[in-house]
C-alpha cells in the first residue's frame, strides 16, 4: 500500500480520496520509517505539499539503499523546472500536483509495477515474520521459550522457520538442543554488503524437526567484531527465506539486540514473578514506548508462575500495565527434558507446557493452528526449572530510533 506523509490535516484527507484504500497516512518521515520498518511490503512513498524539499535528498538516499523497490512520489501544489530539477537530483520517481488526480493515480500505478518487476516473477519475495524473545533479566526461561516456540512454529516442517541466537556472548540456543554447529554467525563478519540468502544458507544448523539454527560465536570475544549493519543483514536476509525468525536475544540492551528489536515484528517479553525482574521489565516497557518499539504487538510471559510466590496476575498486570499472555508454573519435565537434547515441545506434545507454548504460537501466527499435539485442550499447570526453563501458559513490536 501507499505511504503518505504529510502534517497537515486538511491535505491528508484531499490526498487520502486519491490514493488506494488502506493507504497509510503519517505526519513525518520518523514516523513513516517506523511504519515502514514495520510494513516490508510498501511499494511507494507520497511526500505531500508539507514535506520540506530539504528532508527530501536525504530520504531518497536512504530509500535507495535499505529498499530499493520503493518508489517516492513528490506531490506539490505548483510545479516548476527549478523544483523538477531539483527532484530528479534526489532521485524522485515521480512529481505530481495536489489536485491533479489523473497524475497522482497514475504515479501510484507506475510505483506498483516498478515494485512487482524488481522482485521478481512472482510480483514479491517472501516476507517473514520476524519474532524476538526478550528479557532485560537472564535467568528467567528465555531461551528454552525461544526454543520451543521456534519448534511449534515450525509445525513439524509444515512452514520455514529460523531460530537465531543473538547473545553473541554466552548463547545457549545450540547446547540447548544438543547441536554441534561447524558455522556461526562469525562466519558472516565483514559481509554486511554482500551477505545473501545461499551464503547464509551455508551457516545454518539443521535440527531434526526441520527447524534451521544461526548458533552464536563459541567465543565470546568475537561478540565485538559482529556489527549493528551485519545483524540487521542477517535478519532482513532472512525474512526474505523463512516464514518465522525466532530471535534469541542477550538479556540487556546491546547493539545487537537493539538491532534485532528495530527489525521485530512481534516481541514476546519474559518475566518471572519476582520484584527485582518485574521491576526491569517495567524498565524495559517503558523505554520501548519511548522509543516506539512493537506497539501492539507484545506478548508477556510469565515464567514459573506460582501461586506460593505472593504476587498474581493481576498485580502483575497492574503494574507493567500489559496483559498477561501466557502462564508458565513450575515443572521438572522442562528441565528433564532439555537436558536430554529433546525440548519438551517434541519430547512431550501432551505435556501443559507444550500446549502453553503451541497457544502462544497460534496468537503469533494470528490464529493459524501450529503443532498439533495428541492433546490440544487448554493448557493446565506445565513449568521450568533452573536459569532457562519455562513451563504453563494461558492464552489470551523495539523500534529504535536511528
Amino acid at each position: 500500500m501507499p505511504v503518505l506523509v504529510e502534517p497537515d490535516a486538511t491535505r491528508v484527507a484531499e490526498l487520502l480520496k486519491l490514493l488506494p484504500a488502506g493507504t497509510q497516512a503519517v505526519e513525518d518521515v520518523e514516523r513513516m520509517h517506523a511504519w515502514m520498518a514495520r510494513h516490508p511490503d510498501e511499494y511507494v512513498v507520497l511526500l505531500g505539499p508539507g514535506v520540506p524539499l530539504a528532508l527530501v535528498t536525504d530520504l531518497c538516499e536512504r530509500l535507495r539503499v535499505d529498499r530499493p523497490t520503493v518508489s517516492v512520489v513528490l506531490v506539490r501544489e505548483v510545479i516548476d523546472a527549478p523544483l523538477l530539477s531539483q527532484a530528479m537530483r534526489a532521485g524522485v520517481r515521480d512529481v505530481v500536483e495536489t489536485h491533479d488526480d489523473q497524475a497522482v493515480a497514475e504515479a501510484v500505478r507506475r510505483a506498483h509495477q516498478l515494485h512487482t518487476a524488481l522482485r521478481g516473477p512472482g510480483g514479491a519475495t517472501r516476507t517473514g515474520t520476524v519474532t524476538t524473545v526478550f528479557s532485560p533479566k537472564g535467568g528467567v526461561g528465555k531461551t528454552t521459550l525461544a526454543v520451543n516456540l521456534a519448534l511449534a512454529l515450525a509445525d513439524r516442517g509444515a512452514r520455514r522457520v529460523c531460530l537465531v541466537d543473538l547473545d553473541l556472548g554466552f548463547g545457549d540456543v545450540a547446547i540447548t538442543m544438543q547441536l554441534f554447529p561447524t558455522h556461526t554467525i562469525e562466519q558472516a563478519v565483514g559481509a554486511e554488503s554482500v551477505l545473501d540468502a545461499v551464503q547464509l544458507d551455508g551457516l545454518l544448523t539443521r535440527h531434526a524437526d526441520s527447524l534451521m539454527v544461526l548458533a552464536a560465536p563459541a567465543h565470546p570475544d568475537v561478540k565485538e567484531r559482529i556489527t549493528p549493519a551485519l545483524v540487521s543483514r542477517v535478519l532482513r536476509t532472512l525474512r526474505e527465506s523463512f516464514d518465522h525468525v525466532v530471535v534469541d536475544t542477550a538479556p540487556a540492551f546491546d547493539d545487537a539486540t537493539l538491532t534485532a528489536l528495530d527489525e521485530t515484528d512481534e516481541c514476546v517479553l519474559v518475566t518471572t514473578l519476582d520484584v527485582p525482574t518485574l521491576k526491569n521489565v517495567k524498565v524495559a516497557l517503558e523505554t520501548m514506548d519511548l522509543l516506539d518499539v512493537a506497539p501492539g504487538h507484545r506478548h508477556l510471559l510469565l515464567n514459573r508462575a506460582d501461586d506460593a510466590v505472593g504476587i498474581d496476575v493481576e498485580k502483575v498486570e497492574a503494574i507493567l500495565g500489559i496483559p498477561v499472555e501466557a502462564r508458565i508454573s513450575t515443572s521438572v519435565d522442562v528441565a528433564a527434558s532439555t537436558n536430554t537434547g529433546t525440548p519438551i515441545v517434541t519430547a512431550r506434545p501432551d505435556h501443559p507446557t507444550s500446549q502453553a507454548v503451541r497457544d502462544l504460537a497460534r496468537t503469533l501466527l494470528g490464529g493459524e493452528t501450529p503443532v498439533p499435539g495428541p492433546s490440544d485442550a487448554a493448557a493446565g499447570p506445565a513449568g521450568g526449572t533452573g536459569p532457562d526453563h519455562p513451563g504453563h501458559a494461558g492464552q489470551r513490536r523495539f523500534r529504535r530510533r536511528r
